[in-house]
Order: C-alpha cells, then structure tokens, then sequence
C-alpha cells in the first residue's frame, strides 16, 4: 500500500496511529465525545492497540449504560455537548467551563435515571447558598442541563424531563426584580465622569468611559471597535463584531472574535458629540503612548489599548471602575462633611451597569421601543421593554411633579 505510514520495523499503521521519532513511543490519536484532542501512548505496536481496543470497549459499554439508564449526567452531558456543532467556539467553551466547574465533580456523578425534579431543583438552590452564584449564572447552568436531559428523554432514557419549569419556581421565589442590574441616577453617573476627567491618575480612562455612557455597547463591542469601524463623515459606529475572553479546553483564557449571536448585534450607532470627541482624543493620545498591536484572528487596528499595547481585558476594566468610584467616594464624604449636606455617593456597578444605565437615559428621552431595541442590539423586544418599564416608573414622580408646576390641572 504506497503512501502508508510505517513504523520504524516497516509495518503499516492504522489511522490515527503514529510513531516518535525522538523515544520512538507509539501515539495513537482521536477525538473524544467533547471534540477535545485526546491521545493513547504504548512501548510498542502490540501494546498500543490493545489499549485501541480497550477504547472502543469501554465506548460501547458508555452506550450500554446510556441505553439502561444508567449513565451518569456526566456521560449523557459529553454525549449532548459533542451533537452541537452548530455553537459558536467561544458559547460552547464557556458552557464546558460552567459544567466542568460547577457540575462535573458534584451532581453530574448522579444517574441520569436516578434524578427527579427535587434533585434539580435542591441542586439549583445549593448552588446559590453555598457557592453564591446569582440567578443569572444559574441560567446558563440550566442553558446546558435542560437541554441535556431533553436528549435523553428524546432517546427514551427518561420519561420527563426532571428540569423541566425549575428554573421558573427558582425566580419565583427569588422575586422578579432581584438581581436586575440598576442604573446609576444622572447625578451619579456626571459625578462619575467628572472625577475620571479631573483625576491626574484616572483620566486616560475618559475616553473609554464616555464611549460606553454615550453608546450602550457591550463591553466586547467596545474593546473590539476598530478605527475602521468609525464612520467620522456620518458620525456612525458600525457595530459587527466583539471581542471575548474565553476560557479554552486547557484552562487557559485567549482573546477571540466572535460575530453577533443574532441579526438584532449586527448595527450602527449613531455619534453623540461627546463619543465624536473621546475618538479623538483617544487618537491623539495614542499618537503618543502608541497604538493598539494586537492582532486577533486576524484583525487588528482596535482603538483602546492597554499599556501594553494590547486589548483591554472587560476584568480589568471593572477594576478600574471599582478603584474609581471608592476613590471618589472617599473624597466625597469629606467633602459633604465640610460642606454640611449629604454626600453623593456612586453605588457598586461594571460594565454591564454602564450599558443598562444608557438604555436608562434612552429610555427616558425616547418612547418608540423599535428604536431603543435597535440601538442596543436587543434580538427580544421584551428585554427593552422591561428597562423601558423601570425607567417609565423611576420617572413617575417628576412627571407628576411637573404637571404639578405647569398650572395646568389645579
């Protein structure tokens, strides 16, 4: 058979097979049912393909077992990660991460027959008391485990689905309103801006922060901006990509691009004078400091920078944030207290705040959802619907009070 690989004795090796050159060790390689690189080592041939042989066994008894019953959630939840090929890298990354760290080494060693609605739920709660996570990031532990059990009951595993409206009782209970991300009132959000601009220590952070008040952009939608991707003539930011930190299968972070998850990512903002101004200075800046190096999956040209010459990290942004807003709350309780009146204090928030804040001030200003939607890159309109709703009941009171004042009603 011309072509064939051989090993160092002349004999033929299968596919998948491979010998070293430098210890002469026989490899075998092959893909697991997670899509990882997996790969088999042997003192000689004979060896290696019994361990080859030991694989597919141990495979069909995986099957067995699922078939039974009798698989663990781990088995079922490998088996359901590897059917989606249709995740973007990063999602599928980021679910792997959740499970393997949340779930693997606890709950996901239970029978998958052996699990009921209780199991699920008590599972959730312990979750939240013990290891703290917030009803958001259980969502995404539930994003990969109902879908997981939703195979198995397709197979005929299971009856029901034991996760099936967990979720629901979980929020329920918790309340509707908790966990939402307020926003930071004008005054905090001015107060804010006006101590990075004024701070020698803080104040090549204006830029960046002007442009995440002024655009409502997700964090990776800022990082990622391009100068290419400012339209000056028309004063439009084109919005149609965003750059991620995402966790890989070695436990090692990489910055990645990554495309809109849905049509509704994919749009222009348009420039306030404010955000016109921040590129600017931004420009002007780098031409001393020097300009963003980073090349990734082939782009390059980003407009923020590190000091490094690299794109920001979103972690050390809420960092900055954080050293920021204690900073001027410190100063700022001393300053009420000389001044004998009430301090104005700036609450804990993140990026995230920031962009909840600017759909806030939208909202307050504007009354045509479609648009609203269509500036944040909502893909649901009942995600806008429910910022416009709080900001509509936060503005109550001075709609009250201005009708009050107009002499129009007494």
């Amino acid at each position: 058979m011309s072509g064939s690989r051989k090993d160092n004795k002349g004999r033929v090796l299968r596919k998948g097979e491979s010998q070293r050159k430098d210890d002469l060790r026989y490899i075998y390689q092959y893909t697991d049912p997670n899509g990882a690189r997996r790969v088999i080592y042997a003192g000689d041939l004979l060896e290696l393909r019994e361990k080859e042989k030991q694989l597919v066994r141990d495979q069909l008894d995986g099957i067995d077992s699922y078939c039974a019953g009798k698989a663990t959630l781990n088995y079922v939840f490998d088996r359901y990660i590897a059917t989606k090929h249709n995740l973007k890298q990063h999602t599928k990354a980021n679910y792997i991460y959740m499970y393997d760290h949340l779930v693997r080494d606890t709950f996901g060693k239970r029978m998958i027959g052996d699990i009921k609605y209780s199991d699920v739920k008590f599972f959730y709660c312990s979750l939240m008391n013990k290891n703290g996570l917030k009803t958001n990031t259980l969502d995404t532990i539930h994003t990969v485990l109902h879908p997981t059990f939703g195979m198995a009951v397709r197979d005929e595993i299971i009856r029901m689905n034991p996760s099936d409206r967990v979720m629901a009782e979980i929020k329920k209970s918790s309340g509707k309103n908790k966990g939402i991300r307020h926003s930071l009132t004008l005054e905090q959000q001015r107060a804010f801006l006006n101590y990075v601009a004024e701070s020698p220590i803080y104040s090549h952070w204006l830029p960046l922060f002007t442009v995440l008040f002024g655009t409502g952009c997700r964090i990776g939608e800022v990082i990622g901006l391009r100068w290419e991707d400012l339209d000056y003539e028309k004063r439009l930011i084109s919005i149609n990509h965003s750059v991620i930190y995402m966790f890989m299968e070695n436990r090692k972070s990489e910055f990645h691009v990554s495309t809109p998850k849905t049509e509704a990512g994919t749009r222009l903002i348009p420039m306030m004078d404010a955000v016109y101004q921040a590129f600017q200075d931004e420009y002007e800046m780098q031409k001393e400091t020097g300009f963003n190096i980073a090349l990734i999956d082939g782009m390059s040209g980003f407009i923020f920078a590190n000091r490094e010459g690299n794109v920001l990290n979103p972690s050390a942004i809420n960092r900055a944030i954080r050293r920021i807003y204690e900073a001027y709350n410190a100063e700022e309780i001393i300053k009420a207290k000389k001044a004998r009146r009430q301090p104005l204090l700036i609450p804990h928030f993140s990026c995230h705040h920031i962009r909840h804040t600017f759909c806030t001030r939208f909202c307050e200003h504007e009354t045509n959802l479609k648009v609203i939607q269509s500036i944040m890159g909502h893909a649901d309109i009942e995600t806008t619907m429910d910022i416009y709703a709080e900001a509509t009941e936060l503005k109550k009171q001075d709609a009250i009070q201005a009708l009050e004042h107009s002499n129009n009603i007494f």
